[in-house]
């Protein structure tokens, strides 16, 4: 058995707070296995639409090694952090708004600035899953400088071809007259079965469930709202840092072409595109978990390129 598949021992996570916008509240959490100022690097984890930061990037789930991707990339010498969205989780959530996509990249930028305030101003590895690539893609074209190697998981560029927004459309007229929208269980569990059924563990897809619906039992419409009206809301020609695209094989919310073209438009050379196999749309909670993991440890972990020629 090698050393991805062997459970690592616990990791304890910090809890943090910042303010953005004259007192909103945003909630960070960190995990380091030691000294932060001697990690490989800094990794900021972006959430999605509909769950919180560490339902998604810190779930524990018993018998299931390495659950926790915060807690394996710490294992791996990273200095971990994610953040709730305003709106979600233990971040504000009392503002008159509906907690758009480009809010999302405002709040990615707060959350960097306390990270390298508090942790040194190197820049940062990002990940963001669906409506969290969006808003780390965002920030990434805001703030290059601030953006080391950018991963974009389950993203989506113009819309076209997309089963799951077509169907999200239906719904736009209300999602419009809302700022927010229930959460239950029941959702999170039809996330999986609407792509490609039996590509997580029921148990998995429960666990997932009951951390979600512990922190939020309603969420912000802004990101539906973006990606079913306002898409593309970000420009692949001016994210000028090292991007990698990870697409589940199953996933519905892009086309294989809409992201290629996406990809083809990235202006760096360091850049990649990988399809994920057995993946649908939650790729940290599937049963394929630990390639996933392995595609980004690979990212992170790439040596810069001596020559740039």
């Amino acid at each position: 058995m090698n050393d991805l598949a062997t459970a690592a021992p616990a990791i304890a996570g910090q809890d943090h707070w910042t303010t953005k916008d004259g007192g909103v509240k945003l909630f960070l959490f960190e995990k380091v296995a030691a000294d932060p100022a001697k990690s490989r690097g800094t990794i900021l984890f972006v959430h999605g639409s509909s769950m919180a930061g560490q339902p998604t990037f810190d779930l524990q789930v018993p018998g299931r090694p390495h659950s926790s991707a915060m807690e394996h990339f710490a294992s791996l010498g990273y200095d971990c952090w994610s953040v709730d969205m305003e709106g979600y989780g233990r971040s504000t959530k009392d503002r008159d708004n509906n907690a758009p996509i480009s809010q999302g990249a405002d709040d990615c930028y707060a959350a960097a600035l306390y990270i390298q305030e508090l942790r040194g101003k190197r820049p940062l590895m990002v990940y963001g899953i669906s409506s969290g690539a969006l808003r780390a893609a965002l920030f990434a074209e805001r703030h290059p400088d601030m953006v080391a190697r950018l991963a974009l998981d389950a993203m989506v560029w113009t819309g076209e071809g997309s089963p799951t927004l077509a169907e999200r459309k239906k719904k736009l007229p209300d999602f419009i007259k809302i700022n927010r929208r229930p959460m239950s269980k029941a959702f999170i569990h039809s996330v999986f079965d609407r792509d490609h059924p039996d590509t997580a563990d029921r148990a998995v897809i429960e666990a997932f469930a009951e951390a979600v619906v512990a922190l939020d039992d309603s969420v912000p419409t802004g990101t539906y709202v973006d990606m079913c009206s306002k898409l593309p809301v970000v420009n692949p020609v001016n994210i000028t840092v090292p991007t990698l695209i990870m697409r589940g094989q199953h996933d519905g919310i892009a086309s294989m072409e809409d992201l290629l073209a996406f990809f083809a438009k990235l202006p760096n050379p360091d850049k990649q595109f990988t399809v994920m196999s057995g993946i649908s749309h939650a790729s940290f909670q599937q049963k394929n978990y630990m390639m996933v993991y392995h595609i980004l440890a690979s990212w992170f972990g790439q040596p810069e390129p001596v020559y740039k020629g």
